[in-house]
């Protein structure tokens, strides 16, 4: 009898702390800012193991949007709340808010992108420098990341992720023009090299500046792949049109659609004077965000692309954000 006790008590004290132990073993991965945590020991590790143990398996899914709110005028409009808005994924409200807040400080992961394709020769040296300008003061030592990379047939880094303002400028002016333009490959591979090595416990700024005038003719890929790893790696694309005819020309309409589908923007500086205000208008906008965090209804961890919509619901404001998001696969 005393025997019997003492196995009910251990296998008692067992189903207890066994969960417990399992839980504080196992992590979260995030993927696009969806949340999702797995069974906590499947039942071949089990096996392998040789130990009969309770699993629990537990899913949260959870979207982090980042968007930017302007009024008619183009200005910021920073003192709006959760109800100021309606949303939409994958053509449903959600389930539930989570959070809703302004963001004016997260860290930024950010790839500095420009041609160096005969075709931008006119104004490269401006837009060096403005690049540099750009860097010294939008990168936060110990917060922030950059790199820096050259493209025309081919992309090159010439320097990585990096907190040093000073190894970036220099990274600007080791670039030389000449040749072809790759501009699909370039982003292509920034997103997913460079933007997409994992994902952080915070959310954090993920962008890209192009620097270019948008006419693409050595790619591999195609611009349709190139926005889809972007919006993979949850990456905002801005562009600065190095075109100075003062025409709408094709590459400006490419570059339109890159910043669109990504929730980014399209600067088209004719003058040389303005690319440095179009720098300083991206430095504005990544420090003047929102973030909303829910639940989407119906939610399937089947890798599928989901479309996300947010409206503004008071008059002549317009709102910027990410045309949707790839789940993931289970």
């Amino acid at each position: 009898m005393k025997y019997t006790n003492r196995y009910f008590f251990l296998a008692v004290l067992a189903l207890t702390w066994a969960p417990r132990l399992l839980l504080a073993q196992s992590g979260y991965a995030l993927s696009g800012n969806i949340l999702a945590s797995s069974s906590l020991l499947s039942s071949s590790e089990a096996d392998q193991r040789g130990d009969s143990v309770l699993t629990i398996k537990k899913r949260v899914d959870e979207v982090n949007l980042l968007f930017i709110a302007t009024d008619k005028h183009g200005k910021f409009v920073r003192n709006l709340n959760q109800d100021d808005f309606t949303i939409l994924d994958d053509h449903k409200p959600p389930q539930s808010i989570v959070n809703f807040r302004r963001e004016t400080d997260l860290p930024i992961h950010l790839g500095l992108l420009i041609d160096t394709s005969g075709s931008v020769r006119s104004r490269f040296d401006f837009e060096q420098d403005a690049a540099i300008s750009f860097l010294q003061q939008t990168v936060r030592a110990k917060f922030d990341r950059a790199f820096v990379m050259g493209f025309n047939s081919q992309s090159a880094m010439t320097q990585d992720f990096t907190d040093n303002v000073t190894l970036l400028a220099d990274g600007v002016r080791g670039l030389h023009n000449g040749g072809g333009t790759a501009l699909y490959d370039a982003i292509y591979r920034a997103c997913h090299d460079e933007l997409n090595r994992g994902h952080e416990d915070r959310p954090v700024r993920r962008a890209i500046i192009v620097v270019s005038d948008g006419e693409d003719n050595q790619s591999q890929y195609s611009e349709a792949q190139a926005i889809e790893m972007a919006q993979r790696a949850e990456v905002i694309v801005y562009a600065i049109s190095t075109d100075d005819s003062g025409l709408i020309l094709r590459g400006d309409t490419i570059l339109q659609q890159l910043a669109d589908a990504t929730g980014g923007r399209a600067f088209f500086p004719y003058k040389t004077k303005e690319i440095k205000n179009s720098f300083a208008a991206i430095e504005d906008e990544l420090r003047s965000q929102y973030i909303v965090s829910y639940h989407p209804a119906d939610f399937e961890a089947d890798g599928r692309y989901r479309p996300i919509e947010i409206t503004a619901l008071k008059k002549d404001l317009q709102v910027r954000a990410r045309k949707g998001y790839y789940a993931p696969r289970q």
